[in-house]
């Protein structure tokens, strides 16, 4: 799953793509990493807000640490949800470079939460 984050990452900084593309593609890679992080605990989640439980769960795996990050990432999620389905030029350049670095950290908090609670999959 680190490869699919890495992937959307790198796309995510491509200039060539719309704001809007690049948004919702650094958005799938901040999912992907809260995706491990329920995958690791032995959670899964489908159906209907599979996106908002996965990151709602994030504080309630790595504590009051990922607070902020989850209420960024759900307000994302609803943005991301506009891009893909409803609207066009919803999103802007500061936007994407923002939620970029936010997936970033959450990148490096998730691997060193990774290292500490499951060394056996870091």
């Amino acid at each position: 799953m680190f490869k699919v984050v890495e992937r959307d990452l790198s796309d995510a900084r491509l200039e060539a793509l719309s704001a809007d593309r690049r948004f919702a593609t650094a958005y799938n890679a901040a999912l992907q990493l809260a995706t491990v992080v329920l995958r690791a605990e032995g959670y899964r989640t489908h159906g209907m807000a599979h996106h908002h439980t996965t990151i709602e769960a994030l504080p309630l795996i790595l504590g009051e640490r990922a607070v902020r990050t989850a209420d960024y990432l759900d307000a994302c999620r609803s943005r991301r949800n506009t891009v893909d389905y409803d609207g066009i030029g919803v999103a802007t350049k500061a936007d994407v470079a923002e939620l970029i670095s936010e997936t970033e950290a959450l990148q490096v908090s998730v691997r060193e939460w990774l290292e500490t609670a499951h060394p056996e999959l870091a």
